[in-house]
């Protein structure tokens, strides 16, 4: 079984994904807050799910670009939470997400979004190090800088997960481990711990997944 925290509420539900009605392929759930609205549809009252969504955002990346939710418009992506002098679980993250970043390589619908939780220290420049050091395209995977409370907040009601100054954590900074998959509405379809294999792997199955979702639409 697979287990999420949210907010102090743990979800659970099966490491096996569905399969929709009639055997038909395998589909990720849609985790997050959900509301039943009413509307009209040809003149008639109709029930619809509304889902969690990832609030619209703008910051600044490695290239001195401003990054928004349009540079994910019709892609699905993989976020997370660091900072490059993280002495504790961020190396390790890294590493594990440049193994998911380099499974998908080529890939022109899988994107990485990795927002930075000490941007007094990881200026447009550090960033740029950062990505020169690992390698990677901006087009595919964007470090991401900005003001630090809207940082914080977009992290706790966008992605459900909580940053923090912290002078007993290492590096003064508490943030979450965690790696989450987006898709093309916005909404997030898992989470994953970012310090273990086991469950990258996980996410890796899980895009997998996703990508051929929409490849049956």
């Amino acid at each position: 079984m697979r287990y999420l925290l949210f907010f102090g509420f743990t979800l659970v539900f099966s490491a096996f994904t569905a399969c929709t009605p009639g055997g038909g392929k395998e589909k990720l759930p849609i985790i997050g807050r959900q509301e039943v609205v009413t509307k009209t549809v040809n003149g008639q009252e109709v029930q619809d799910t509304v889902y969690h969504t990832i609030a619209d955002f703008s910051f600044v990346n490695q290239d001195s670009a401003t990054v928004t939710h349009e540079t994910f418009a019709g892609k699905i992506y993989v976020a997370d939470f660091f900072f490059t002098t993280c002495p504790s679980i961020c190396p390790i993250m890294k590493t594990q997400m440049l193994r998911v970043y380099q499974r998908f390589e080529g890939n022109p619908n899988v994107m990485f979004l990795s927002h930075t939780v000490d941007p007094e220290i990881d200026t447009v420049p550090v960033l740029r190090n950062e990505a020169n050091g690992m390698g990677i395209s901006s087009d595919r995977w964007h470090l991401v800088t900005g003001d630090r409370r809207k940082i914080y907040d977009h992290g706790q009601s966008s992605y459900m997960v909580t940053s923090m100054e912290d002078k007993t954590a290492p590096g003064g900074v508490l943030h979450s481990g965690k790696f989450i998959l987006v898709d093309k509405e916005r909404r997030i379809r898992g989470t994953y711990n970012g310090t273990e294999t086991e469950s990258v792997d996980d996410l890796i199955r899980d895009m997998k997944i996703l990508l051929a979702e929409y490849e049956t639409e």
